[in-house]
């Protein structure tokens, strides 16, 4: 009897601890990511963030006294910082819900333009996510809504089409909700790494005035105290490998908290803001010989997206006060991208335009945009990926050609005067995937 009530307890004992491992939590994380070597020249002096491996669109003609162009040489580099490391998370389920993060660094650094943050250690992404059956909610930093993750060009170099493509990652509150084929996605996001321009004011020294310079600063969309706002539509069919979507986008920023008089001598509150609307439409069709990708983009004050644009002083009501009224810049940008499918070679081609569509009022004074004097800029970028295991070896060639000229020639924020500059850029890449 002894012998039974012993087993019968062993068991249970058993039993119980059976349920309790197949119950116990999920605790996990791994890693992955590339190592990347990029090898590039460019025929002449470019626009460009760090150290020319972000590349944007060739510079200007700046003349020397002789008239000579000094943009008119040549550049080489050859760079590894876009080396990425990324951890993937999972965790026991929340709220009913499937749970995973994302952490995501790579070593571009974030400060400047120079030698002050060489190979610096930088977020890129750091998300959770809770993953109902038929929705999902993202909360940290990811890419902008318009930047869409499914559909965006495969090319080798670091921009990702940029500034064709809007490009740019931030923190957010992202919710996606499935009805079949459809998925809508709703987005509250803020500025972090890629943000809006602006005036910034500080006293002279020497004169003992106001003195007004450009930066780049989150506080302009904080001092709106509202956040961006997102609203985009996906359509794919399980059956087929189409995507299809569009999306609209609302963003307001307050680009000063002070305006200056005429004399640069005394200081006034300011509240005046600027509402500006972006729309996006793209297609995303992987047949089985070719993969092809389409966007077109309508953006108001595009600065913070990596994209030619931003917005200007539309008048100064008063000059007692130097109190400002403010007007968009409008940029439309197309791009295609084509990319045959093969395992062990694959042939791709990208082609962009963007336009400088001015503004939609007369502007009569300071202007804060990304290429004001760019009446249009046109790529053309081909490439081959040889694919070998986890290493890809790959060759592209990046002709951009951008259109300078006058910058607010028509008093309405276009270029007129236009002259063509043209830069070639041969890019070299080893990439181990791991």
């Amino acid at each position: 009897m002894k012998k039974i009530i012993v087993a019968f307890l062993l068991i249970i004992s058993y039993s119980t601890y059976a349920q309790e491992k197949k119950e116990e939590p999920k605790l996990g994380i791994s890693f992955s990511g590339f190592v990347k070597t990029d090898v590039f020249y460019d025929s002449r002096q470019t626009v460009n963030i760090r150290e020319g491996h972000f590349l944007l669109y060739p510079d200007n003609i700046s003349e020397d006294f002789n008239k000579n162009d000094m943009n008119a040489k040549s550049n080489f580099n050859m760079l590894s910082i876009q080396s990425r490391l990324k951890a993937s998370i999972i965790g026991p389920d929340a709220f009913g819900a499937k749970t995973s993060g994302i952490l995501e660094a790579d070593f571009f650094g974030n400060a400047g333009s120079g030698l002050d943050d060489v190979n610096g250690f930088r977020l890129r992404h750091a998300f959770v996510k809770l993953n109902w059956k038929s929705a999902e909610l993202l909360v940290g930093q990811y890419w902008h809504p318009m930047f869409i993750a499914e559909s965006f060009p495969g090319v080798i170099s670091f921009n990702t089409g940029a500034p064709f493509q809007p490009f740019s990652r931030n923190p957010q509150i992202r919710f996606s909700k499935s009805f079949n084929d459809l998925k809508l996605i709703a987005v509250l996001f803020s500025q972090r790494d890629f943000t809006s321009v602006g005036p910034e004011y500080s006293i002279s020294t020497i004169t003992n005035k106001y003195v007004s310079s450009t930066v780049a600063s989150s506080k302009y969309m904080r001092n709106a105290g509202i956040p961006n706002a997102h609203f985009q539509m996906q359509y794919k069919m399980d059956s087929s490998n189409v995507l299809i979507g569009a999306g609209i986008d609302y963003k307001m920023i307050t680009p000063e908290l002070y305006s200056v008089n005429n004399a640069a001598t005394k200081r006034f509150k300011s509240d005046q803001t600027l509402n500006s609307i972006s729309v996006i439409g793209f297609v995303n069709m992987k047949l089985k010989p070719i993969s092809v990708k389409l966007e077109g983009i309508y953006a108001q004050n595009a600065y913070d997206m990596v994209m030619i644009g931003g917005y200007a002083v539309k008048e100064i009501n008063d000059t007692t006060t130097g109190k400002k009224e403010f007007t968009n810049l409008n940029t439309l940008s197309v791009w295609a991208d084509l990319q045959t499918n093969g395992k062990k070679m694959q042939f791709g081609l990208f082609t962009g335009y963007s336009k400088n569509m001015g503004s939609n009022d007369s502007i009569k004074s300071t202007i804060y945009a990304r290429g004001a004097n760019i009446d249009y800029l046109v790529r053309i970028a081909p490439r081959i990926v040889f694919i070998s295991g986890k290493l890809n070896v790959a060759l592209e060639g990046e002709y951009t050609v951008a259109m300078y000229g006058t910058t607010n020639g028509d008093n309405k924020g276009g270029v007129t005067n236009r002259k063509p500059i043209y830069n070639t850029r041969a890019l070299f890449s080893v990439i181990y995937n791991f």
